[in-house]
């Protein structure tokens, strides 16, 4: 097996052409960028690791060609969400300074939607004063999140899951050029667990390779699998009543097999279908409200344990 980096990163298309999949945007993408001049601003919106990053960086490359890297800021706004950033970075990089060799700079906001509205305001502005000089591309989750005023600047993608044929085809090509062996269950259980996420499949398939090869039994390892069973037993002690016991098992599970929150939050899911509880849709909607409150950024382990202590007041 070779050792040269992440794949991911190895393999990540530099063209759009090379994007897995999202055949209509790309497109619909090339033919906006055959006049750079008539390029609007642009919002990606979709799920994770469907190709919204790395779409917006082909667009770069392939508008600025060799200035790509001078002349492109690519910035995640989850991690500097305030007003700060965008008059600290944004402001300082879209001023007008050596455009002699491109036709605009392009600013690329990844996780746009974690914004505050006070940092989207002030980017409106911004916006509205560089629209010679710059073009913007937004990347979010939640499209919605983003105000108004910069929505109707930009011309929407909406980037769909790539369908598990696609995947699959796409972790053979790497499975082959990395000389490692991978079997089709390897590669199905693969597709399984990362849910239509390329990025998460690739990162998760190079992981198990380590193992010896891409098998089913090597990604159940590699990927915790093997403790999903574990989360079934945990809903049936939540529902008896005993908080503590399913908190203990359930921080056991994350802290010392590293399953993650979401994936938790997934497999318990499925176990109360599998349970068929007579009390299913007020279990559901338990889980669903916390489901969003860790989306929406509350402590993970606080809200869990809530959800379990929930979920014991059910029965009792």
């Amino acid at each position: 097996m070779s050792s040269t980096g992440m794949w991911v990163e190895k393999y990540r298309p530099t063209k759009l052409s090379e994007v897995v999949n999202q055949t209509e945007i790309i497109g619909s993408l090339e033919a906006l960028i055959k006049d750079p001049a008539d390029m609007p601003h642009l919002m990606f919106s979709g799920s994770a690791g469907v190709g919204k990053t790395t779409t917006a960086l082909c667009i770069s490359r392939q508008i600025l060609g060799e200035h790509a890297k001078n002349y492109t800021l690519e910035l995640n706004a989850s991690d500097e969400r305030g007003i700060g950033m965008v008059r600290e970075k944004v402001k300082k990089f879209s001023r007008f300074a050596g455009m002699d060799e491109v036709p605009f700079k392009i600013i690329i906001l990844d996780e746009a939607d974690e914004m505050t509205s006070d940092a989207q305001t002030a980017l409106r502005r911004i916006i509205e004063d560089t629209a010679k000089i710059c073009r913007f591309i937004f990347i979010a989750n939640n499209i919605s999140k983003i105000i108004d005023p910069i929505q109707s600047r930009c011309a929407t993608f909406r980037f769909t899951s790539i369908p598990e044929e696609d995947v699959i085809s796409r972790l053979s090509e790497i499975a082959k050029k990395e000389k490692v062996k991978a079997d089709k269950k390897g590669l199905k259980a693969v597709y399984d667990y990362s849910d239509g996420d390329l990025r998460h499949a690739i990162n998760l398939m190079q992981a198990t390779a380590s193992l010896g090869g891409v098998t089913q039994e090597n990604v159940k390892a590699s990927a915790g699998l093997t403790k999903t069973s574990d989360v079934d037993t945990v809903l049936k002690t939540a529902l008896s009543g005993k908080v503590t016991e399913a908190r203990e098992q359930m921080i056991e599970l994350i802290k010392v097999y590293g399953m993650s929150e979401s994936d938790f939050l997934k497999y318990i899911n499925s176990a109360v279908f599998k349970s068929k509880h007579e009390k299913l849709a007020e279990i559901l909607e338990v889980i669903a409200k916390y489901d969003y409150r860790i989306l929406v950024g509350a402590n993970s382990e606080i809200q869990l344990s809530a959800m379990l202590a929930e979920l014991a007041s059910i029965e009792n």
